[in-house]
């Protein structure tokens, strides 16, 4: 179909009518897409080939001709990355992120503890098997158990002192006690520690934060240096669940604190969810937790029978008269503990009570007192 007289009509000033105009812009616009299309595959080109070529780079050996040994310390609860900015400020890597990725990429995560010995002339592979291997250790090794108190853990201090003469019993309960070294933690460990800044009438702020495992202790290392390797190693086993302990309106020292009673009152993962069901129960009803748990923190002693005068002590550790979570944690939870108080059982069951059969470890639960208190001859019948 022949084009209107319109498409011929001239633009004014120039030669061409008004379709060739139309096509001579078609024409430019086409060229300026394919310009732009040229550059942004080039750019891309040259920034995937400059990304391919750091990490490459990155996996080799800092310097290959290198025979000098350098000394690493990895801490016990160093997180990945934390040991690959300790490596790369060491100069043995070239990047702590690509050790990173690599160490996710082929499922790397159980670092060992220690002292290492690596070279610059190591690549990054040879860098990462030494670090899974098992370190050197000059000193000695310290084992915090799961449910410890902090003056069960410094009693344990003293049979390190020949080996280092900075860690014993004296000088852990100086930091148990020492307010300023607990804010440089709080600070440093916001999200861990924020909640125990706050909280009132605490015996010990760091009581239920010394994560319960071996540490390794060199022989010139401090006190306060192992205290903050039990500190931060509580704080990356925690990390995934910050946000879960802020989705259920919780604290940290909400959840350490229900899980180091837990931690004692029961044994299996299954008794621990749902012993945890059971007390979220009784704090949703305003009822006291009445663990004797809480007791013989109060009275700082342990007891196979508490009396009626000992339930009665005066403490704010005392659940038996005091609602609530109390001012903190009574041991150093483990982390099956920690994850039966984020997901209790069996709370529409509307448990109240539990009581064990401290022979078989059998636990039966009520929902009312006088189921308890049939439970409870139950259980003492068995005993006879």
């Amino acid at each position: 179909m022949a084009g209107s007289q319109q498409d011929h009509e001239k633009i004014p000033g120039t030669s061409l009518d008004k379709r060739s105009f139309r096509d001579a812009q078609n024409h430019l616009v086409h060229h300026i897409v394919w310009w732009v299309i040229g550059i942004v595959v080039a750019l891309v080109a040259v920034t995937g080939f400059m990304g391919y070529r750091y990490v490459t780079t990155s996996l080799e050996a800092v310097d290959p001709h290198s025979s000098k040994a350098v000394s690493v310390k990895i801490n016990s609860g160093a997180s990945t990355k934390q040991i690959g900015e300790a490596l790369a400020n060491k100069g043995v890597i070239k990047s702590a992120t690509v050790f990173a990725l690599y160490a996710k990429i082929n499922s790397y995560s159980e670092f060992q503890a220690g002292t290492f010995q690596v070279a610059k002339s190591m690549d990054l592979k040879h860098v990462v098997t030494t670090l899974m291997g098992k370190g050197s250790n000059d000193g000695t090794q310290v084992l915090v158990r799961e449910g410890e108190t902090v003056e069960t853990i410094a009693s344990s201090m003293d049979k390190y002192t020949k080996k280092n003469g900075n860690l014993s019993k004296k000088s852990f309960m100086a930091l148990m006690k020492d307010d300023t070294f607990f804010n440089q933690l709080a600070k440093k460990y916001p999200e861990l520690l924020g909640s125990a800044a706050k909280s009132k009438n605490v015996r010990y702020h760091l009581e239920g934060y010394l994560f319960p495992a071996t540490y390794s202790v060199s022989s010139g290392e401090t006190m306060k240096e192992l205290v903050t390797q039990m500190v931060a190693k509580t704080n990356s086993v925690l990390q995934p669940y910050y946000s879960n302990i802020k989705k259920q309106d919780l604290t940290v020292q909400h959840v350490l604190t229900l899980a180091s009673i837990v931690e004692r009152e029961g044994v299996t993962e299954a008794s621990r969810r749902k012993i945890a069901g059971v007390f979220f129960n009784r704090i949703d009803a305003d009822m006291p937790l009445q663990s004797d748990i809480t007791v013989m923190y109060a009275l700082n002693t342990h007891k196979t029978h508490l009396t009626n005068k000992d339930t009665a002590v005066k403490s704010p550790y005392n659940l038996y008269k005091n609602a609530g979570f109390g001012p903190g944690p009574f041991n150093q939870p483990s982390l099956q503990s920690v994850q039966a108080v984020l997901n209790p059982s069996d709370r529409s069951a509307g448990y109240l009570y539990f009581v064990a059969n401290l022979k078989t470890g059998k636990i039966l639960y009520a929902r009312t007192l006088a189921e308890q208190d049939a439970n409870i001859a139950a259980i003492g019948s068995d005993n006879q």
